[in-house]
């Protein structure tokens, strides 16, 4: 019986090929997390750490080589039963991990978290490890002119009465002795002096808070040698700017200046040279009409060139710079000659004397390989996904649409193989008010893989397109549901009309945010696609701002946004009456971000109006990409493309492939 079920299949895939196509990857291979993460070149340049992976459920472990000598056993430290989340070389023979473990089973709020952390320090000479407990840990600075010690900052204290952005939640600051193995606290920041910013000797520099009294964010600055901090910048808590706005290093030219991300009266973000005596904005150093600025690239080698901004950056199709530093420019401009498939191209450590480097590259059609620098050889060293070729990738477009307002907007699409029209997965960004770097996605591939279009607009509320391209989607009415929604469907008729996707198999999958948006698209008439796929979704913006200001009474910006922006916003939760096709729900039972109770709220609705639909529970899994392990990501992807061929009627010859060869492994 089951070989007769798979040779009708077979059957159906031969009559609906029309054009011989590649045979799609097993879905393991993109539910794999990254294989070889994290590579970096020691200070003296002798030693190479990395993170690898060497299993399907293991968790990261560190391989430190001998740089001469890489076919030679490493030394290997795993922090088992905790999870190495990050490490930095802190001095020629020093290593600092972050370590994280899973320690409880449920949430009890939002935004309170399953895992704990430790801090430890890793000497390489002698072999020992030491770790420390901490509260929601970041290294701060490796102190590169200050042997032997590191700042460690920690966040004792979750409350946040305010609702400020985690930018301006006070933070402790710790020295670590790394000779001693010991920590001693620095300061403990307070909210009118929450967070602070040091230079490469230790002193504080830069710091920023909020006024509670006047509602104001402050920044703050002092020289070295200063005991007391100048307020040399404020903002009303009202201005939406804020929550773009930063500083971003001192200016190299101007001493006691420091460079600011600023709109500064103008609709596009640039950067500043920002006088921090007489508190005015100086020289504007960049700015562009169409995009606002990224941020800055800093010198390469951080050990001999701490903290120097050598470039400016933006984002449009790929991260673009203009250099200060023409010695610097000219290093990338030759990595990006010398690896194959370069696209963006990083330096992700460099040696003291500047001989020996690590470069890392990603793109559409490279998920991510090192590749080490040194004795005068270039070579790879590692990739975060090496089943994966890169010939059977797709390529990445940036396109441009106007939407039905009239307004310009931008998008993303990854192309499968094939001819078009393709079948079409609309893929919204989360947040919504965030800025989407689109170099190698990995749900856009694992998509295009299995023979789908994959469009990702930059819809308006999206940041870095400018200050009325982000408020206008709240300022003057919540536009959630709204002209927010048009702006993902406008996209994709665009395509629909260039020929390019198919009309008749078009589908909305997205995550947290983008969740919302594919089940606000689920109700919407006329229905334009043929089912769509709901990640962590926010059900009710109305329950998540309850769930979000419990116990505290929200001002300033968080106001607007409550009471503006979710309130205003349309409610899938509402919408259920109005649901005209499949829907899949996917959430993990213990999302921090959006509670598995939306999930739930929604389901009920669903089942009491008798709507088709699906919910599957990732255990275990949190709301953020980090928290997703081998088996969450597979059964994503398990389900989505089951849904796509199945309960959408968007088969493909890849997904067909996928189902043969479901069978016969079973």
């Amino acid at each position: 019986m089951r070989t007769g079920f798979v040779l009708i299949l077979f059957s159906l895939l031969m009559g609906f090929c029309n054009t011989a196509v590649a045979k799609p990857y097993p879905l393991e291979y993109f539910a794999l997390r990254e294989v070889t993460n994290n590579v970096t070149v020691s200070p003296d340049g002798e030693r190479v750490a990395m993170l690898k992976i060497m299993s399907r459920e293991g968790n990261p472990v560190l391989h430190v080589y001998d740089a001469d000598d890489m076919d030679a056993d490493a030394f290997v430290v795993d922090s088992d039963p905790m999870e190495i989340f990050s490490y930095y070389w802190a001095s020629d023979e020093h290593i600092v991990m972050t370590l994280r473990q899973k320690t409880r089973k449920m949430v009890k709020g939002q935004e309170d978290s399953v895992y704990d952390y430790r801090v430890a320090i890793l000497n390489v000479d002698e072999e020992t490890f030491e770790d420390f407990d901490a509260v929601r840990p970041r290294v701060e600075n490796i102190l590169v002119n200050v042997p032997n010690k590191i700042i460690i900052s920690e966040q004792p204290d979750a409350d946040n009465p305010f609702k400020l952005d985690d930018a301006y939640r006070p933070r402790a600051y710790y020295e670590m002795d790394l000779k001693r193995g010991t920590k001693k606290l620095l300061m403990r920041g307070k909210w009118s002096v929450a967070q602070v910013a040091f230079d490469a000797e230790g002193h504080p520099r830069v710091a920023r808070g909020f006024d509670v009294d006047d509602g104001e964010y402050i920044m703050y600055y002092r020289d070295p040698g200063e005991k007391e901090w100048r307020d040399v910048w404020r903002a009303d808590e009202d201005n939406f700017e804020i929550w773009m706005e930063d500083s971003v290093g001192f200016d190299p030219a101007v001493p006691g200046n420091v460079l600011l991300k600023s709109f500064n009266g103008d609709d596009k973000m640039g950067l500043w040279s920002y006088n921090t005596k007489s508190g005015q904005f100086d020289e504007l150093l960049y700015r562009r009409s169409d995009v606002d600025v990224y941020g800055v690239r800093m010198h390469s080698n951080t050990w001999k060139y701490p903290q120097t901004v050598t470039a400016v950056s933006y984002f449009k199709d790929n991260f673009h710079f203009e250099y200060f530093d023409e010695i610097e420019g000219a290093t990338f401009r030759q990595l990006e000659g010398l690896i194959p498939n370069s696209h963006y191209v990083s330096i992700t450590s460099r040696s003291r004397d500047g001989e020996s480097l690590v470069a890392m590259n990603q793109g559409p059609r490279d998920p991510g390989t090192y590749y080490l620098l040194h004795n005068g050889e270039f070579k790879a060293v590692g990739s975060r996904s090496p089943l994966l070729d890169s010939e059977e990738l797709a390529d990445v477009e940036f396109f441009e649409y106007e939407a039905r307002d009239g307004k310009k907007l931008t998008s993303f699409m990854t192309i499968p193989k094939g001819e078009p029209p393709y079948p079409t997965v609309v893929m919204p960004h989360g947040g919504p008010h965030v800025r989407e770097i689109v170099l190698y996605d990995e749900w856009a591939q694992m998509l295009a893989n299995n023979g789908y279009l994959v469009v990702q607009p930059q819809f308006r509320m999206s940041h870095g397109y400018g200050y009325e391209h982000f408020t206008s989607a709240f300022l003057k009415g919540s536009e959630a549901g709204r002209m927010m929604q048009d702006d993902k469907d406008d996209a994709v008729l665009h395509l629909v009309e260039e020929g390019i996707a198919d009309p008749d198999r078009l589908a909305m999958y997205g995550w947290s945010y983008g969740g919302y948006a594919a089940l606000v698209a689920a109700s919407r008439t006329p229905q334009i696609y043929q089912c769509t796929i709901a990640g962590a979704a926010v059900t009710s913006y109305v329950q998540a701002a309850i769930d979000g200001f419990r116990g505290t009474t929200p001002r300033g910006t968080g106001k607007v946004w409550d009471e503006v922006y979710e309130r205003g916003a349309v409610q899938p939760v509402d919408e259920v009456p109005k649901v005209n096709v499949p829907i899949l729900l996917i959430h993990g039972d213990v999302d921090s971000r959006v509670l598995p109770k939306q999930a739930r709220l929604y389901v009920d609705e669903l089942e009491k109006h008798e709507k088709e639909h699906k919910m599957v529970w990732l255990e275990g899994a949190d709301h953020f990409y980090v928290t997703l392990f081998f088996d969450h990501q597979l059964t994503l992807y398990e389900s989505l493309i089951d849904f796509l061929h199945n309960d959408c009627g968007m088969p493909t010859n890849q997904t067909v492939m996928q189902v043969v060869a479901a069978i016969e492994d079973n």
